[in-house]
């Protein structure tokens, strides 16, 4: 990837700006058969280009589907549908964007034609009523969704709904929102939060884009204290990035890539087993760390 190729994505990111008792008192009117809990995960998405290249990150993404079991439906959280209020695509056939300039022509001809869920969306907002969701026939499916479902599901048979990232909204309460998306995983919906942790496009170092475990010192810094803090589920010193180290300003200058880990680590309780892949740091500035919770 081009220094070109960086900016222009980063310019089109800013512009687009008691589970028990819940079952008894919840009726679904999606056709969505009760399972046992459908794992979570986030997703290091990393360059548009993995839709199309093949490399150890996206030998990751159909590692890891093969682990999920029956999934009924799909919701994520993109780092790259960022809006003001809250959103859930509503559409039946959700079209594929291609939401980024200066790549290869191959790259904006890949469709990824899966069906959306206008029932799993009114379900979405009945779910939350605490909070104003309102529905969305506009948007469709960004790159940070199909540029990984593409690997792990490649017949695009599943349905897909995407939930937007409220910029209004704080680092917990976005935590909290998530926590009320848990009742889906008794449903079969794999939520997926697809991101970066360390995503610092302008610190990219350009002579080693494609190293591999290559990362400056305030990278490996921060993708050892998230890490850690996962690991022990402390989830409450990643939620306030102020008293964080000094380093993760430096991995997170914007808050549009780190948000959507929160909505995967809010699916997360004790009896949840955490599995970390494509943990590797990339190009200085980028990492490709996954998860697995459940």
């Amino acid at each position: 990837m081009t220094r070109r190729d960086f900016t222009s994505l980063l310019s089109l990111s800013a512009l687009t700006i008691g589970m028990t008792s819940l079952k008894e008192l919840y009726t679904w009117g999606t056709g969505l058969k009760s399972t046992g809990l459908t794992p979570s995960l986030f997703i290091g998405h990393g360059s548009p280009m993995n839709a199309i290249e093949e490399n150890d990150f996206v030998k990751g993404f159909r590692e890891v589907s093969k682990t999920l079991g029956e999934i009924q439906a799909i919701l994520v959280v993109s780092a790259h549908w960022l809006t003001r209020g809250t959103a859930v695509t509503a559409m039946s056939q959700p079209r594929t964007i291609h939401d980024f300039g200066g790549f290869p022509q191959a790259l904006f001809e890949v469709q990824y034609p899966a069906p959306g869920s206008p029932a799993l969306a009114k379900e979405i907002i009945e779910l939350i009523p605490s909070k104003q969701i309102h529905e969305d026939h506009q948007w469709g499916l960004d790159h940070g969704t199909w540029t990984i479902l593409k690997h792990m599901y490649p017949e695009a048979n599943i349905p897909v709904v995407q939930f937007s990232i409220d910029m209004r909204s704080s680092l917990q309460e976005h935590f909290e929102l998530a926590k009320q998306l848990r009742l889906l995983r008794s449903k079969g919906v794999l939520i997926i939060g697809s991101g970066n942790i360390v995503h610092n496009l302008q610190a990219v170092d350009f002579n080693r884009i494609n190293d591999i475990g290559y990362g400056f010192e305030w990278a490996h810094e921060s993708k050892a204290f998230v890490n850690e803090h996962i690991q022990k589920r402390q989830f409450n010193p990643l939620l306030n990035l102020e008293t964080a180290p000094i380093a993760m300003k430096h991995a997170v200058p914007t808050p549009d890539h780190y948000i959507p880990l929160l909505y995967a680590l809010g699916q997360a309780d004790l009896k949840d087993e955490i599995h970390f892949f494509n943990d590797q740091l990339l190009a200085g500035s980028l990492s490709m760390t996954s998860i697995k919770i459940g």
